[in-house]
């Protein structure tokens, strides 16, 4: 069987009806020349009949079951059993204009392993002026595009060379997210080539943070991954100081300040314990195992 050009991650859990206007969009798309692979984290049946609908409009649909909800791992096994050159990460709540694929296409060509192409997100507007090409050193201080998953295009070839998703980070784990971030700062550091096309758009809602306890558990959740990355790449004094300042003074300066100065106070908190976590148990576990190697290559 031909090897189609584009393969589509698709990892879901818990959602049916979001599913149901993501796969139109797919069966809507100009470019035809794609699989979809399922990596179903349900332990029931839920999404079956959306897949044999998906089928039945002639898309090419594999199903894989991970029975532990972890995005970062599923995506993981996604892109191992991925037959095209490049991959995409559709979220299960987002939804494709039907020409973005189309509009991509030029880039499926491109054989460079070290490529990427990001398509924008209609729902989150972002400085004219930011440049089409994104880059370490912006993206490293987090003045880059915001690069979400859903909106991101790979040659697969780029993941032998950097690795997968860090499974550490994301949804289902400790580190509530930082997972795609993590990716693209890793890819751009690898001397990757990732371009932005304003014309190709993917859709996704636009979620304000919430007011009450269990909306804040997991703004802390979340903004652990950022600590997390803070330490993993090492980044500078003065970024770290920003991102956990600016939270705690973004209220007053803007003139709201009950509910977003709490919020603040939880986003620094997540970031600040997500950073000392990771410095403290990661970090030292990977010199433990650098010393480790050292030592049983000088025996």
């Amino acid at each position: 069987m031909k090897k189609p050009a584009l393969s589509l991650i698709l990892c879901t859990y818990r959602r049916t009806a979001e599913l149901d206007r993501l796969f139109r969009s797919l069966a809507a798309q100009s470019f035809k020349d794609f699989e979809i692979i399922v990596v179903d984290q349900n332990a029931d049946e839920r999404i079956s009949p959306f897949l044999e609908q998906a089928r039945l409009s002639g898309m090419t649909v594999m199903h894989l079951r991970h029975g532990h909800p972890n995005l970062s791992t599923a995506r993981n096994i996604g892109i191992r059993a991925a037959r095209g050159e490049w991959v995409g990460f559709p979220d299960d709540d987002c939804w494709y204009e039907p020409d973005l694929l189309e509009r991509l296409s030029p880039f499926f060509h491109c054989t460079a392993p070290l490529t990427g192409v990001m398509a924008r997100w209609a729902e989150r507007a972002e400085p004219a002026r930011l440049p089409l090409r994104l880059t370490y050193r912006r993206s490293r201080v987090f003045r880059d595009r915001m690069a979400v998953s859903f909106m991101l295009f790979f040659n697969r070839k780029l993941f032998a060379h950097i690795g997968n998703f860090d499974a550490r980070l994301g949804v289902g784990q400790w580190f509530g997210a930082g997972e795609e971030t993590d990716l693209v700062v890793r890819a751009l550091h690898a001397g990757a080539s990732i371009a932005f096309s304003h014309d190709a758009v993917v859709h996704h809602p636009w979620k304000s943070a919430g007011t009450g306890a269990a909306a804040r558990r997991e703004m802390r959740h979340r903004e652990r991954g950022t600590g997390a990355l803070y330490a993993k790449h090492a980044l500078p004094v003065h970024v770290i100081a920003r991102g956990l300042v600016a939270p705690l003074l973004r209220p007053f300066l803007g003139g709201r300040i009950a509910r977003e100065f709490v919020n603040g106070c939880v986003t620094a908190w997540g970031r600040w314990e997500g950073m000392l976590h990771w410095q403290r148990v990661h970090r030292h576990r990977a010199d433990a195992q650098r010393r480790t190697i050292r030592a049983l290559v000088s025996e």
